[in-house]
């Protein structure tokens, strides 16, 4: 039998960074001010003060304190509260992978999604977004409205791997 635990994480302050327009002046200021890059397609990257996963190409998902981004952003693009419509659920132990193979489209057990590493998938019909934050543990953000359902899909999944 396949361990894998999964726990429901308590809230966090969440925000979607989003450039409309100008993105290398916005790459440039945010390198600036923040000492970092922007996170690649598929990568996250900060602190746990602040860290930014990036699931589309001009789009973040930012987890910790996003006060200073609206400034750097300026007219380039938005800084959007969504804590409250997402719902953290960590995936822990060595059968995290096979666990979101259950249901899903991912190929969740290539060795290339490691640690860093952020995808966005469908598991269940949910849309789902990942990110690898060790080699035993991913954390998964799920749409409130679909999470009760999710979770219990993933406890029922987990019973039998």
């Amino acid at each position: 039998m396949t361990k894998v635990t999964i726990t429901t994480l308590p809230a966090a302050p969440l925000h979607v960074f989003e450039i409309w327009g100008n993105a290398a002046s916005v790459a440039k200021r945010f390198k600036a001010a923040m000492g970092f890059a922007l996170p690649a397609t598929g990568r996250s990257g900060g602190s746990d003060a602040l860290r930014l996963i990036r699931f589309e190409p001009t789009v973040w998902l930012v987890e910790g304190d996003a006060s200073a981004l609206s400034a750097i952003l300026a007219d380039d693009g938005a800084v959007t509260a969504i804590g409250g419509g997402i719902v953290r659920i960590r995936l822990s132990g060595p059968g995290w992978w096979t666990l979101l193979m259950e249901g899903g489209v991912f190929d969740a057990e290539d060795p290339a999604f490691s640690v860093g590493c952020s995808a966005a998938t469908i598991i269940d019909h949910v849309n789902v977004r990942l990110h690898v934050i060790s080699d035993d543990a991913c954390d998964a953000y799920v749409p409130l409205s679909f999470s009760q359902g999710l979770l219990h899909f993933w406890k029922e999944a987990a019973l039998s791997l």
